[in-house]
């Protein structure tokens, strides 16, 4: 007999099976891949509004708790992010919900539906993509375009600054910005102005913890969700780091 509920038995079974994987060297066979990828994101959101680098450990844990070597997933995709049903790749690659920021430079155009869904490396980076995106806040503000030089414009009649940042290419916040006196116009005035467009930009980031990952990225599908990835990201945490080659 025993006091456990179906789920908590459930969750001890799932237990003692990764008791048992953290000695199978299959289980490992991504730490490389994980590694890298973590690093090119990492590298790439530096700096970003206060962006904290990803532990590529706790996307192991992810790996583990997501699929483990022993599913037929493991092989195309152990992150699980496009499998049927899920719109969590359709969201990264919309290019409308932010995962345009989230993705490095590189992996722009290469990272498709298809690949990502057959390809373990690149289901890798969509299942980090997506996560790191549900953990941003977005918004948008004024950004200056390639060329930063500034500009003068002579108000006419009946301008206003809308007009005036749509003819020029510019936005209503840095005219403002530029020209702080300028609260009412005049015919004759001369406003300064740079190009500029508003943009989606990150703002901020959400604390990403194995509570906040089983929230934001498994979507409360799985109730033990944040138990097996701390206990998977225990059990990594104890183990040797696999050598991988530069």
């Amino acid at each position: 007999m025993t006091d456990e509920t179906p789920e908590q038995t459930g969750l001890t079974r799932w237990k003692a099976a990764l008791d048992k994987a953290v000695s199978d060297a299959k289980w490992n066979e991504y730490d490389c891949e994980i590694r890298t990828a973590v690093g090119e994101f990492n590298t790439h959101l530096a700096g970003s509004a206060g962006y904290l680098p990803l532990d590529w450990r706790l996307v192991k844990a992810m790996l583990w708790t997501e699929t483990g070597a022993e599913r037929k997933e493991w092989k195309t995709k152990p992150m699980q992010i496009g499998v049927p049903g899920d719109p969590g790749l359709a969201s990264l690659l919309s290019g409308t919900e932010g995962g345009e920021l989230i993705l490095p430079p590189r992996w722009k155009g290469r990272l498709s539906a298809v690949s990502a869904q057959t390809m373990p490396s690149q289901n890798i980076r969509a299942g980090i993509g997506y996560l790191l995106m549900r953990m941003a806040d977005f918004g948008y503000k004024s950004v200056l375009a390639a060329d930063t030089k500034a500009y003068e414009v002579t108000v006419k009649a009946g301008d206003n600054l809308d007009r005036i940042a749509k003819v020029k290419g510019t936005t209503i916040e840095l005219l403002k910005k530029l020209n702080p006196a300028a609260n009412v116009l005049r015919p004759g005035q001369l406003l300064k102005y740079q190009k500029a467009s508003i943009q989606r930009v990150i703002t901020g980031w959400r604390t990403i913890s194995t509570a906040s990952i089983a929230q934001r990225y498994n979507g409360g599908g799985d109730p033990n969700y944040a138990k097996k990835l701390d206990y998977a990201l225990s059990l990594i945490q104890k183990t040797k780091d696999v050598a991988c080659t530069q």
